[in-house]
């Protein structure tokens, strides 16, 4: 099955990173965005099966951004990508509405793994 996916982080070379890896098991990325607010506003525009959204942006958070996204849409589908050092920002996030949470640095095999749980 082949997913349509907004990738959501402040790091250019991240939101590659994502992309590649998404094209390379057979989904499409559909946008990207650097920060919660531009994500926020992409997620709307192009209603994406889900998001992959960092942690520690600037302007809105990914925290704060996964709540204005649930609220906007409460069947949103968001993947959390952090580091490990952020295992506080992950429970926010899933309390938040998060569905998961993928760990940087990213292992193409998990990526993929995760998306389908």
């Amino acid at each position: 099955m082949t997913y349509r996916v907004l990738v959501v982080d402040d790091t250019k070379f991240m939101r590659k990173m994502l992309r590649d890896i998404l094209e390379k098991f057979g989904h499409d990325a559909v946008g990207e965005a650097e920060n919660g607010t531009i994500g926020i506003q992409k997620y709307k525009e192009l209603k994406p099966d889900f998001i992959m959204m960092d942690i520690s942006m600037p302007e809105v958070d990914g925290v704060e951004a996964v709540r204005r996204i649930k609220e906007y849409d409460p069947y949103a589908v968001v993947l959390i990508c952090s580091a490990m050092s952020q295992q506080e920002q992950i429970s926010e996030a899933l309390k938040a509405g998060a569905v998961g949470y993928i760990m940087k640095p990213f292992k193409p095999e998990k990526v993929n793994e995760v998306i389908f749980k």
